[in-house]
């Protein structure tokens, strides 16, 4: 699907509210799976990646109803029963974060499994899970460290595992199959990551401690709680953009979470020179969450980004470069060489297509520096290659060009961000 986007000729208004977030969306199903009792978990996303999370664990046994297209109702003994022992292949769809996770709480149950995904995941490396699971006791195998990953259910045992990657992903998966292995199992990485599931363990009363980079936790049952899950602030990002270049904009942003292990953006921003205030703070199911008023921003300065805040922004770091297309200077961003890992690499490919319309911006091994400010001449069709947030990113920058643009395969958005161009045409 070509999808066409022309310059805003009108600043952005009025008020939204965001889609809920993914990573909890995810873990709120996985975790009550596996939990004792019954919950409901208000505000689940519509997004294809969590539904193949909720599906997942269907097969495996677990009730799981809707009341209405948001809520979900939850009930489990703690334990997963495969519907059909006769089936034991379960299908990850795209996501990546459902394949790694789902790997920890799969390795130490009393049944054998196997984890597909379709073709972009089936290339997304998964040895940073295999590795230290193999440690604990796992027996998996895998295509080169590629998916499908067959596991042979069996006793864990917990250990230390210094990781050389600040992963949510890896530390959620290491400290799942933690949950029910001998002894205690400690993750120490070198930047915190992104915490939800200590958070979500913490309210479902695992027996976890958080000591900076260490997080240890001891065998658990989980008690069910009902979750209400914050606004993803991942997908507000793209708005907060929005929002910065296109001349005049004033709007507000309601229920986004700010977890300071996710609000890498934020800061950056006022890094940048603000145009971001946070108003009505609150804490919901142990997260933090406010509603953001954004206004445009035409001093923006460039910026370095670099080391620790690179886990706690990871995902915004496409649409940070059209951001920094309009600041004043050089954005230069380092450590960031995982982006190489993602749906595509991201490195390479927003290079790429970025500088069609105008975006200077150059790769670098490990990140991009982008050299600001330069007006967008557009005129260009993008390639997204199957990445829904190079495709939302270049959305974004198209408001700003002088001359239409096209992205190619634009239908990737509906993995992550079904309400994507509905939000849009309710601030314009």
């Amino acid at each position: 699907m070509l999808k066409k986007i022309s310059a805003l000729n009108k600043p952005l208004k009025g008020e939204i509210t965001i889609p809920s977030d993914k990573s909890i969306s995810h873990r709120a199903v996985m975790f009550s799976s596996i939990a004792e009792g019954e919950c409901v978990v208000r505000n689940f996303s519509s997004g294809a990646d969590c539904h193949s999370t909720l599906n997942l664990f269907k097969q495996l046994g677990v009730n799981i109803h809707f009341l209405d297209d948001k809520t979900l109702k939850i009930i489990s003994d703690g334990s997963l029963k495969p519907t059909d022992p006769n089936i034991s292949t379960y299908n990850c769809g795209n996501s990546g974060t459902t394949m790694r996770l789902v790997s920890g709480i799969l390795a130490g149950q009393n049944f054998n499994s196997a984890l597909i995904g379709d073709e972009s995941l089936s290339k997304r490396p998964m040895k940073r899970v295999i590795e230290p699971l193999k440690l604990m006791g796992a027996d998996i195998t895998s295509v080169d460290g590629h998916a499908p990953l067959t596991i042979k259910g069996q006793p864990l045992k917990g250990i230390t595992h210094p990781s050389k990657l600040a992963s949510a992903q890896v530390k959620s998966c290491i400290l799942l199959a933690g949950l029910n292995a001998e002894g205690e199992t400690t993750f120490i990485e070198p930047y915190v990551s992104r915490d939800h599931t200590e958070r979500l363990f913490k309210y479902l009363g695992a027996n976890i401690k958080v000591d900076g980079t260490k997080v240890t936790v001891k065998p658990s049952q989980l008690i069910a709680r009902d979750i209400d899950i914050v606004g993803d602030i991942s997908s507000a990002a793209f708005f907060i953009v929005a929002g910065l270049i296109v001349k005049d904009s004033d709007f507000v942003i309601k229920n986004v979470g700010i977890n300071p292990t996710r609000s890498g953006i934020l800061d950056i921003i006022d890094r940048m020179g603000g145009g971001v205030s946070i108003i009505n703070q609150k804490e919901v199911s142990g997260e933090l969450c406010a509603d953001l008023r954004v206004e445009y921003n035409d001093s923006l300065k460039g910026c370095i980004i670099e080391g620790s805040d690179i886990p706690r922004l990871i995902d915004e770091l496409p649409v940070i470069a059209v951001l920094a297309s309009q600041a004043n200077g050089d954005t230069v961003v380092k450590n960031a060489e995982d982006l190489r890992n993602k749906e595509s690499d991201r490195i390479k490919c927003l290079v790429e297509e970025l500088s069609k319309i105008g975006v200077d911006i150059e790769e670098t091994p490990d990140g991009f520096i982008v050299h600001g400010k330069k007006s967008l001449k557009g005129n260009a069709k993008l390639e997204c290659y199957h990445d829904h947030r190079l495709a939302m990113s270049f959305y974004i920058a198209g408001l700003i060009c002088q001359n239409e643009i096209g992205i190619n395969g634009f239908e990737w958005t509906k993995i992550s961000f079904p309400e994507f161009e509905n939000l849009i045409s309710i601030l314009n």
